[in-house]
């Protein structure tokens, strides 16, 4: 069993998974999985050994993005605002062993994102710069985490943000160098926290933004039981934020304990059959207010691996987009991530 670094992450239990297995759905499919991290924390690795095993249960993923983690791999010295430039060095190192062929056909951490305090205002630029640096022309932008909720327990204790953090001048001021520097911002938020994040898109239309996990999702603590509320609530949402033609959305991040469908609960691990009826209204959601091409399939692994193994989790995916056009399913796939993290030729 590995164990989580907060309450939010479930447990992976390697016997529990191993109770549903299934064959890859349309194994030629290509995919880039657009979100994942990698890590070593007590009780808990995920590094390339590891993610190698789940990018080889059958599916065909071409690449993958790595996104900044929980405080993994930071530089031990230095000033505290350089030190998750460790975390982009790291990647960068697992990318550079992808890219020398000895680990087979996949480029994984062909894109990275790392983390930066955009609260720092002007400060961020030579964190930003450092990135760029070390990331070896795999950098791609940066993940502040945003999450608040009224409730403390929602929240993850290594990340204590501001209500109002998006719209403060000094988030805003670091904001601006990543539209300077042509960098990209993964928005990582609860449902309810969506409207501010549409403001921030609606003041800095030249940078890419990309909504993480469907837009964060909640099922457990007070929204525990409001189900149809939630839906309507974050549908609203969705909608003004689709009004932002610089905004993407990922879709995945719901087998985490969050967004509370429980199936870590039962005595076998989800089939994907049963995942893509528990997912299906919010990921068509998505689909249908934003369009495919601007939607792309996650992973949210190790994260989601407390609730799902790698292969069923894309066998919900695909049953959920069985019925979308081949371009469509290229866009989802694949091709919204490529655009969006710029990794020509990878698909």
């Amino acid at each position: 069993m590995s164990g989580p670094a907060h309450g939010h992450q479930i447990p992976v239990r390697e016997d529990w998974l191993a109770m549903t297995r299934e064959e890859a759905l349309d194994p030629g499919q290509p995919i880039i999985d657009p979100h994942h991290h990698l890590w070593d924390q007590p009780g808990w690795r995920y590094l390339l050994d590891e993610l190698l095993v789940d990018l080889r249960s059958g599916h065909d993923v071409r690449a993958t993005v790595y996104i900044q983690s929980s405080r993994s791999m930071l530089r031990a010295e230095g000033p505290e605002p350089m030190r998750a430039v460790g975390e982009t060095e790291f990647a960068n190192g697992v990318a550079a062993m992808c890219a020398s062929g000895a680990y087979g056909a996949v480029r994984a951490c062909a894109g990275i994102v790392g983390a930066a305090d955009l609260r720092l205002g002007d400060g961020v630029r030579p964190v930003l710069e450092a990135h760029l640096r070390a990331g070896g022309k795999r950098f791609r932008g940066i993940r502040h985490i945003a999450t608040w909720d009224p409730d403390p327990a929602m929240l993850n204790p290594a990340y204590q943000p501001a209500e109002d953090m998006l719209d403060s001048p000094a988030f805003r001021a670091g904001f601006a160098h990543l539209a300077e520097l042509g960098l990209g911002f993964d928005a990582w938020l609860y449902f309810h926290q969506i409207p501010r994040l549409a403001g921030l898109a609606r003041a800095f239309p030249q940078v890419p933004i990309v909504l993480d996990h469907c837009g964060g999702v909640l099922g457990i603590g007070r929204y525990a039981g409001k189900r149809d509320e939630v839906f309507a609530a974050w549908s609203a949402n969705l909608r003004e934020l689709a009004g932002c033609p610089n905004v993407m959305v990922k879709l995945g991040g719901l087998g985490m304990r969050l967004p509370g469908f429980g199936f870590e609960a039962g005595e076998r691990a989800p089939t994907s059959l049963q995942l893509a009826e528990a997912w299906r209204p919010w990921m068509e959601r998505c689909i249908e207010t934003f369009g495919a091409a601007r939607c792309m399939f996650e992973s949210n692994f190790p994260v989601d691996k407390g609730g799902h193994s790698y292969a069923v989790g894309w066998n919900a995916m695909k049953r959920i987009a069985a019925g979308a056009s081949a371009e469509e399913k290229a866009d989802l796939f694949w091709r919204s991530a490529a655009r969006f993290y710029r990794l020509p030729g990878l698909a």
